[in-house]
């Protein structure tokens, strides 16, 4: 499960990213929905990065 969560994430970050350097490159404005699911996964990241550094300073702490 967690392989098919990582796979989904990576093509979506990477459709992301091309996109938004496509766009760019071309002096486009970005669509809505390229938009969001930049965010969506800025906040996805951010969010696992902190639970994960709690997780391990919790797991430090207690032994």
């Amino acid at each position: 499960m967690l392989e098919a969560v990582a796979v989904t994430y990576t093509f979506i970050a990477s459709f992301v990213l091309a996109s938004a350097e496509r766009n760019r490159r071309q002096q486009r404005p970005h669509a809505r929905q390229l938009e969001f699911f930049g965010r969506l996964l800025m906040a996805l990241s951010l969010t696992l990065s902190v639970l994960l550094g709690g997780w391990a300073a919790w797991s430090r702490l207690i032994g």
